[in-house]
């Protein structure tokens, strides 16, 4: 463990869970000075999240950890949504294949394996220091940075530190939001379930791979499939009930009969959680931003928390690289939220849309509900939403959207080759004009990679833009394209403009904006 000191760093990130490990790692990668400040000593051993998707996998292998992390993941078929007697009412396939994003679309994990391997590698970092049990406790910019104050927990000693930006990843009860001053929006769902974590003792292929939603209205139900042998169910909790009571043990295994008893596995958790459904109004005041659960939370009915989070990261640790390196005003910043806040918002609306099938207790409203849908069950799809506006080009409707990851000739998967930074893609015709256009940029950190259309995957992307050239931010997120090889010039002066690319290109004078 490093001690924090006065040394002023580029980026402060309170909280150390899976946003702020990958926001550090991701910063890292860029090249910053990072100071990361968290209260407890070491992973929290137990299960929290367990999903995430094929998205964030691919934000894990930029930071260097997914083939570390496959051993660890099982796939996920999907979910369904039955009523009390067992009839499908919604069916949520995901494909058990390799999806467009090079990865499968869903993996169940376990949080500590995952905190653990962001942590390692970022270990290997030296510009990055890592103060555990520190906690955090006053914010003040003044003069050009922002200063934190805060007490070593293990000896009692209050020390301060210095940063350009500080990012908030500290929770649902964010301390960095309320210095910020930030309220949040109600997207008004709030329901309290009990989780309880499991490790089954014997073999149970009969509970099935696909998450199961029990839209019972006596109480509802989830069954989730974890890697190996763990199971998880969260059981709503109704009015009436008595919580000390709800997780003694010989209450749970009560709760539990009809599926799984003390001799089929071991109780790992109980833990009672409130669904909340909430968004902030402000992930920016100044030199001071938040991510993760302090900038939003979903119920977990679509299983995006996490993934949510994860995003925010890799939107938010190019643009703040950007800024530190000086290619871009921070004026770049006002993009964060207006990109990231109605994607999360859409997931988080579709969530609650969700839960109001599985939590109905109206014993009638449930039987008319299972009439409708049980003769005609729907079919449901993850949403796709686009950016809201932000660092992109307007046009065309594949701006603003999550590029696909080809494999390119050698059989590398895209994102290996082009790392954590901008990517140009071409056609083979174009290939020497955009080399010239891009010439050699320093620092490498903030560098476009010129990926020619070697193969026929990376010429459907292409395609798909109807573009001869298409130009992704380090996110993965379309920039904008090129319709014609004289237009490449242009995508990559725009680019320029807002730090996506490194200024200055031939024929230009310093950075713009």
């Amino acid at each position: 463990m490093a001690e924090a000191h006065e040394e002023l760093c580029d980026v402060a990130i309170v909280g150390f869970g899976p946003v702020g490990a990958t926001l550090a790692n991701l910063l890292a990668l860029q090249g910053l000075r990072v100071l990361v400040f968290e209260r407890e000593a070491e992973v929290y051993r137990l299960p929290r999240a367990v999903h995430f998707d094929g998205e964030c996998m691919r934000v894990f292998q930029a930071v260097g950890i997914a083939d570390e992390l496959l051993s660890g993941l099982v796939v996920a078929p999907g979910m369904r949504f039955v009523d009390a007697f067992g009839r499908i009412l919604i069916d949520w396939q995901r494909p058990t294949t390799i999806g467009p994003q090079g990865w499968h679309a869903s993996y169940r994990f376990h949080q500590p394996t995952l905190e653990s391997a962001l942590r390692r590698r970022l270990a290997q970092h030296p510009r990055v220091r890592v103060a555990l049990r520190h906690d955090v406790f006053c914010i003040d910019e003044k003069d050009g940075a922002v200063h934190l104050r805060h007490e070593d927990l293990s000896s009692g000693r209050l020390g301060s530190s210095r940063a350009r930006w500080v990012v908030g990843c500290d929770g649902a009860r964010s301390l960095v939001r309320r210095f910020m001053g930030t309220e949040l929006d109600d997207l008004r769902s709030h329901e309290r379930w009990l989780v309880v974590d499991l490790i089954l003792k014997r073999p149970r292929p009969d509970l099935g791979d696909y998450s199961v939603q029990f839209c019972d209205p006596r109480r509802p139900a989830t069954y989730v499939r974890g890697p190996g042998d763990r199971r998880r169910w969260e059981l709503m909790l109704m009015p009436g009930d008595d919580l000390v009571e709800m997780t003694r043990p010989e209450r749970i295994w009560s709760l539990l009969e009809r599926w799984v008893t003390p001799q089929d596995a071991v109780l790992e958790r109980p833990a009672v959680y409130t669904f909340h459904s909430v968004v902030a109004r402000g992930w920016r005041r100044g030199r001071l931003l938040i991510a993760g659960d302090a900038a939003h939370q979903t119920p977990p009915f679509l299983g995006q928390g996490m993934c949510a989070g994860i995003r925010d990261a890799a939107n938010l640790a190019w643009k703040l690289a950007a800024i530190v390196g000086g290619s871009a005003p921070p004026a770049l910043l006002e993009s964060y939220e207006s990109e990231r806040a109605p994607h999360v918002r859409e997931f988080i609306e579709t969530a609650v849309r969700l839960g109001a099938v599985i939590q109905s207790t109206d014993a009638a409203a449930a039987a008319w509900r299972d009439e409708a849908m049980a003769a005609n069950p729907q079919a449901f799809a993850t949403p796709q939403p686009r950016l809201g506006p932000g660092a992109y080009d307007g046009q065309p409707d594949c701006a603003g959207t999550l590029a696909l990851q080809p494999v390119l000739a050698d059989g590398r998967r895209l994102d290996d080759d082009i790392g954590y930074r901008a990517a140009l893609l071409v056609r083979p015709a174009s290939a020497q004009q955009a080399a010239l256009l891009l010439g050699d940029r320093e620092p490498p950190a903030v560098a476009c990679r010129l990926v020619v259309a070697d193969s026929a995957a990376v010429q459907a992307v292409l395609d798909d833009c109807r573009a001869e050239a298409v130009l992704l931010r380090p996110d993965r997120q379309v920039f904008g394209i090129a319709a014609e090889r004289e237009e490449i010039a242009g995508l990559l002066r725009r680019a320029a403009a807002l730090g996506v690319v490194r200024p200055p290109l031939p024929g230009q004078a310093g950075p713009a904006g």
